[in-house]
């Protein structure tokens, strides 16, 4: 039976932590400051990366990439909840509710392959760097862009598919913030375990396979970092791969968590938490780390901002 097909009213409750009361103010404070934060971030990258030509290279390009992901991400969830935290019927419609899910899942897993691809432009820079001028050309970066894009979005289509398609005989109330897959299928009111493992098997291929190599990638940079002879150039080699490395360890780590073991086992409100923070925290988080920790990204902050502040006056 298809959800959309049923004739029971066409929107859902989205329970959030509405037996916390006393959570809403915290919640919608904490929302509305990582929210503002996520916005100033990522357009800052954006644009230094795109005004800044010495920042014109693959790690760049896809760093910008990463961070219209990361700004999409978290408004394709966080106003609706922030309005929601105001009222004292939390609905979503069900028009934006699988438009929600569609596009959370596709910006996520095309995250997960864009972070992949960064490992790889890492790996050819430390360990292939005489080669890396051809191997990372203009026209591969973007086409494994694309590629990213592309096979997220496929990858969201079809899980989507498989999790509205379940029936939920009248049930209506989302016990989560927002519409998210391992919450959806808590609705159904038939087996879902079939799907949970068509779902696993997706999810698998979608984290793991980035995953894995990522730590290849990583295994070859350790060994060519360690063979260098100066504590300086294995700093600051190593210093090109730590802001990577974090942001890889913050969205991985949480992801596996929510998608690769059953809705059933997940404790509802644990599972609240971590879904805030792999599609809100972390994507506000992005950007610091990237900016804090990175040196050619503070000199270009200083090189771009005056001139925007300048032709702004």
């Amino acid at each position: 039976m298809n959800w959309a097909n049923e004739s029971s009213p066409q929107e859902f409750i989205l329970l959030g932590f509405s037996e916390r009361s006393w959570l809403q103010m915290p919640l919608f404070v904490v929302l509305l400051i990582s929210y503002t934060v996520t916005i100033f971030g990522n357009v800052s990258i954006m644009m230094v990366c795109i005004l800044d030509p010495k920042l014109h290279t693959p790690m760049y390009f896809f760093l910008t990439n990463l961070s219209i992901l990361d700004l999409c991400y978290t408004t394709t969830t966080v106003p609706h909840m922030l309005v929601n935290i105001g009222r004292n019927k939390k609905t979503i419609s069900y028009g934006g509710c699988v438009a929600q899910l569609i596009i959370f899942l596709a910006l996520g897993a095309t995250e997960c392959l864009l972070l992949a691809v960064m490992s790889f432009d890492r790996f050819v820079a430390i360990c292939r760097p005489l080669h890396y001028v051809v191997i990372m050309n203009h026209w591969f970066c973007l086409r494994m862009a694309v590629c990213s894009w592309i096979t997220g979005f496929s990858n969201s289509v079809l899980q989507s598919s498989l999790t509205l398609h379940m029936p939920r005989c009248g049930h209506r109330e989302v016990d989560h913030f927002f519409c998210e897959v391992p919450a959806l299928l808590k609705l159904s009111c038939a087996d879902t375990k079939p799907i949970e493992a068509e779902l696993f098997f997706f999810s698998v291929l979608i984290l793991l396979i980035p995953v894995t190599l990522i730590l290849v990638s990583y295994g070859f940079i350790v060994q060519a970092v360690l063979k260098i002879r100066s504590a300086e150039g294995r700093r600051k080699a190593f210093g090109t791969c730590g802001s990577h490395l974090i942001v890889v360890s913050l969205f991985y780590g949480t992801a596996i968590y929510m998608y690769l073991q059953p809705p059933s086992s997940t404790s509802k409100d644990w599972g609240k938490m971590v879904s805030l923070f792999y599609g809100i925290i972390t994507p506000m988080l992005n950007p610091l780390i990237y900016s804090l920790r990175n040196k050619d990204m503070k000199g270009a902050f200083k090189r771009v901002m005056p001139r925007i502040i300048f032709y702004k006056k």
